[in-house]
């Protein structure tokens, strides 16, 4: 049994050629953060019989179960990643659009520090900083 199939019944869905092929596309994709527009694009270029809104309806269920995680970062279309567990956080190249993934243990640190001083615990958060390209002198 593959990675996507064994991926998909672990989260409760049925094997269908749809949620088959749109796993297939962002374990291989270069990019991490697909749009759905994205993904139905890649299914055209393989002439795969794939609808957008059966693309979105994937991308739904695929969230609710865990797979992927949604993001809608500000000025932009919602995009979609794999959800590894691993926490990370996002710079949005306000230019280019880009999309940067990057850890920061000193910024984890400070959170939980700020949270803890306010009275609270973090349940869960999202960091996204809107960068722009330094400007070369």
């Amino acid at each position: 049994m593959d990675q996507e199939t064994k991926e998909l019944r672990k989260a409760g869905l049925k094997v269908t050629h749809p949620r088959m092929r749109i796993l297939q596309i962002f374990e291989e994709a270069d990019e991490r953060h697909l749009t759905a527009e994205d993904i139905y694009k890649r299914l055209l270029a393989h002439q795969e019989d794939i609808g957008l809104a059966t693309v979105y309806r994937v991308l739904t269920q695929f969230e609710a179960a865990g797979i992927v995680m949604k993001h809608n970062f500000e000025g932009g279309q919602a995009v979609y990643e794999l959800d590894r567990g691993k926490h990370h956080d996002h710079m949005i190249d306000v230019d280019s659009g880009k999309v940067i993934e990057f850890i920061s243990e000193e910024i984890e640190r400070l959170q939980h520090e700020i949270a803890e001083r306010h009275g609270y615990v973090i349940e869960d958060h999202s960091l996204v900083l809107y960068v722009r390209p330094k400007k070369k002198r």
